[in-house]
């Protein structure tokens, strides 16, 4: 009887035992589980996250592409209309019409004179900057007066000159439509150039002819000059040669004695050096 007591006991204390077991067995899966969940929501709202920034990234990109290319479009278009409008100019110029490109370039062509002397200029800048020979001015540099094209007559002021090249930078007040410079180093024997000046005091007066040599050496030894056969006469110094495109590739400045077709002109890079450092510096008195 003791015996069977004793083994009901044991078993009993067994049973308890795995129940205890059972019970912490419970305990800790429900924690691992617990901590497992937590870890999953963590990855899952890192995985939003990382998706979201992916996202984001993705439209700004797509966005960035997208502006690109856009703005290269527009560059394109803008180009081919740019391009479009000097086919036309220069389809009438193989057309022998260059009524067009000089109706456009004469507005920014000036009479320039000092009482003793006459002769041609053409705006650079809309703000009223001229360029011409610096002797048509010289000598008479405080009494200065430019006739514009709209028949309006300016006092004119000398911010500076430029001896060894004979350019003079002058200044009226006043909004102008101001005419380009060309790459004169695109030049080509042969081209068609047009000349306008005030040969004679005459006003806006046009010729045409074609370029006979370029980077010829001119009186200050520089080889700086274009050769043409464009008539030139006494006023034409210092107004602008213009291509078929309406762009200025020189400043009429000499011709040769009484020789006929043997003009010359500075080319319009160098007045554009020869500007740049103008404005760069004080003028001499």
């Amino acid at each position: 009887m003791v015996d069977h007591k004793k083994h009901r006991n044991i078993l009993y204390s067994l049973v308890v035992i795995l129940a205890l077991l059972q019970i912490i067995s419970f305990l800790i899966i429900s924690v691992q589980f617990s901590n497992l969940n937590s870890k999953l929501d963590s990855e899952i709202e890192k995985t939003n996250l990382d998706l979201k920034k992916f996202t984001t990234d993705l439209i700004q990109t797509y966005n960035s592409l997208y502006q690109e290319n856009f703005n290269d479009i527009s560059m394109l278009l803008t180009k081919q209309e740019k391009d479009f409008e000097q086919e036309i100019s220069l389809l009438k110029s193989t057309q022998e019409d260059f009524s067009g490109i000089i109706n456009e370039a004469i507005v920014s062509v000036v009479t320039v004179s000092t009482g003793d002397s006459v002769g041609s200029g053409f705006i650079i800048d809309s703000s009223g900057y001229i360029v011409t020979n610096y002797h048509v001015i010289q000598g008479r540099e405080d009494n200065i007066r430019v006739l514009t094209y709209d028949r309006e007559l300016k006092e004119a002021e000398l911010i500076n000159k430029d001896e060894l090249r004979d350019l003079a930078l002058l200044k009226i007040q006043g909004d102008y439509k101001e005419i380009a410079l060309a790459n004169s180093d695109e030049l080509q024997v042969g081209k068609k150039v047009i000349a306008i000046g005030n040969p004679l005091g005459l006003s806006f007066t046009v010729t045409e002819g074609i370029i006979s040599a370029i980077d010829r050496a001119g009186p200050n030894g520089l080889a700086e000059y274009i050769q043409t056969d464009v008539s030139l006469n006494p006023g034409n110094s210092g107004g602008p040669l213009i291509d078929t495109n309406g762009k200025v590739v020189g400043i009429n400045n000499f011709k040769i004695g009484d020789a006929e077709s043997l003009g010359f002109a500075l080319e319009s890079n160098s007045i554009r050096e020869s500007v740049n450092s103008m404005l760069e510096q004080t003028i001499i008195p």
